[in-house]
């Protein structure tokens, strides 16, 4: 009973991704295209909110809901493993024309075709997770 809260909020969050046809397949494909500014609107507004949301956590070294300091880690420097998944996951967005958080959306929405693409991502992650001591990092 005590996750209903993050069920609510998760039902908002899609609620407004679907009316601000940020999980449209039509909007993806004009992004991709550099045909609309709809969706870089969406994603740059979500960057600066993230970039602002740290800033304040850091500065005001905010406790996360079990009392605990929120400790943000620095990531490794390193700029071709993040080229390369960023291109690997713009590949994928472009062609299953979700990305993971909306996948679910449009499940929600009665669009069943994406239960495939929900699969291929867990599968996906499954490999990854088989190989990643392999893989360079």
């Amino acid at each position: 009973m005590n996750y209903i809260k993050y069920l609510l909020v998760g039902i908002f969050f899609g609620i407004v991704l679907v009316k601000s046809e940020a999980v449209s397949w039509y909007r993806i494909f004009e992004m991709f295209k550099f045909q609309s500014f709809h969706m870089y609107g969406i994603i740059g507004s979500s960057v600066i909110s993230g970039v602002l949301f740290v800033a304040f956590i850091k500065t005001r070294g905010i406790n996360n809901l079990k009392g605990e300091k929120i400790k943000i880690l620095p990531k490794e420097p390193g700029i071709v493993r993040y080229l390369l998944g960023g291109t690997i996951f713009g590949f994928g967005w472009a062609l299953a024309g979700a990305c993971p958080g909306p996948m679910y959306i449009l499940v929600g929405t009665g669009i069943f075709s994406m239960l495939i693409v929900i699969a291929a991502a867990l599968l996906g992650t499954l490999v990854y997770g088989l190989l990643k001591d392999k893989l360079p990092h």
